[in-house]
């Protein structure tokens, strides 16, 4: 498969350009690969469908931050099989984009250049959407992980089968479509003369009415349920994150299309590991002999204990590294580091015998204050801490 293309290239704009800019780039896009130009042309329809891609994340903030975040994976194939947003997900038609994206040319963008051409629009309902919070600690972040959530939701009717008519003789053709589904409409644009189908109001699209309803769900097709569902998250994700899996959310009436589930992250507090985008950090207390001698001393990972050498004369606020120990990038750009930043614990109270060794160590060369410097060596602000 090839590998996508940056959107920004898609649409020929530069990685700042304003909203007024990114629409007038996929619109000038759109009439060169417009399959009505380009009868017959495979390539132009995928351009023509790359470019539409393109403009559904960019023109939405949102979607847009998500994806100069993490880029093509922030965007789809991360829950379940679905996008993260929009078309973005992949398996869009010619007939979604015509329909999300008409207002950019007046109304008139799906109906085509030719004369008398028609396109149908998506002609279902659509259920509402579900979103719900998933937690999950430093370690299922790490590794990613599958969740399997238990969901109350609006689920077809089981006796109608989700149709809301009490069987297939209960059905009527619409009187204002006349069957079709659609009625058409005809405007002027800077195409010509456009003809256009809507979806028809009284049928919803169906081309047909309902006579006899079914008396579980008094003709709704929708009753309420639950279901289980399967969410894969991937390794990497961060705090606030959606992950959207297309299809799952409430049922929509009379057979109409399933809203989405949307599952939003939230990350577990952890007390020894503080997340900074991938890196984790660590804040570590070493006693004052150690830090004078040196020594080893364990620190917490995401999946258990390591431990690292302290060298002798080691300050506080010294960072060590420990590399790839954080967490994954979610594009699969390689891992982060856990900083392990030091801090030197002063006891709160020391006996007679310690205050008399502290004071002898205080006269040593080595403990003076340097010659010329302001600030006191740690063993004089120490006997000062405890007078």
């Amino acid at each position: 498969m090839a590998e996508k293309r940056d959107y920004y290239e898609v649409l020929g704009v530069e990685r700042n350009a304003d909203a007024d800019t990114i629409k007038k780039a996929y619109r000038k896009a759109a009439i060169k690969y417009h399959p009505d130009k380009n009868p017959g042309d495979k390539e132009a329809e995928e351009k023509f469908k790359e470019a539409a891609e393109a403009y559904d994340v960019l023109s939405n903030q949102d979607k847009r931050a998500r994806y100069d975040r993490y880029g093509h994976a922030g965007m789809g194939g991360a829950a379940g099989g679905g996008g993260f947003g929009g078309f973005s997900g992949g398996g869009f038609s010619m007939e979604d984009i015509f329909e999300q994206f008409g207002d950019i040319f007046g109304g008139a963008f799906g109906g085509g250049f030719g004369g008398g051409r028609s396109t149908r629009s998506r002609t279902a309902t659509r259920g509402s959407d579900i979103r719900i919070t998933v937690k999950l600690t430093l370690s299922e972040i790490a590794e990613g992980v599958t969740k399997k959530l238990k969901i109350n939701k609006t689920v077809a009717c089981e006796a109608c089968g989700g149709t809301g008519a009490k069987d297939k003789s209960s059905y009527a053709t619409c009187s204002q479509c006349n069957g079709s589904g659609y009625i058409i409409t005809v405007q002027n644009s800077f195409f010509g003369r456009m003809q256009t189908q809507s979806v028809c109001p009284t049928c919803q699209g169906t081309g047909r009415t309902i006579k006899d309803k079914c008396t579980k769900c008094s003709g709704e097709g929708t009753e309420r349920g639950q279901e289980i569902i399967e969410v894969k998250i991937p390794a990497g994700v961060s705090d606030g994150m959606v992950l959207t899996v297309r299809g799952k959310g409430n049922a929509a009436r009379q057979g109409g299309v399933n809203g989405d589930l949307l599952v939003v992250i939230e990350e577990e507090y952890n007390p020894q590991l503080m997340r900074d985008g991938n890196d984790l950090i660590h804040n570590m207390n070493i006693t004052v002999t150690t830090a004078i001698l040196g020594g080893e001393v364990e620190v917490p990972t995401i999946d258990g204990k390591a431990r690292i050498k302290i060298a002798p004369g080691t300050h506080a606020g010294k960072v060590l590294r420990l590399r790839g120990k954080g967490l994954p990038d979610v594009n699969g750009y390689g891992r982060g580091d856990i900083m392990v930043v030091v801090d030197i614990t002063i006891p709160d109270e020391i006996t007679k015998e310690e205050r008399q060794l502290i004071e002898k160590l205080a006269e040593q060369p080595n403990f003076k204050r340097a010659a010329g410097v302001e600030n006191q060596n740690i063993f004089e602000r120490m006997k000062n801490f405890f007078r």
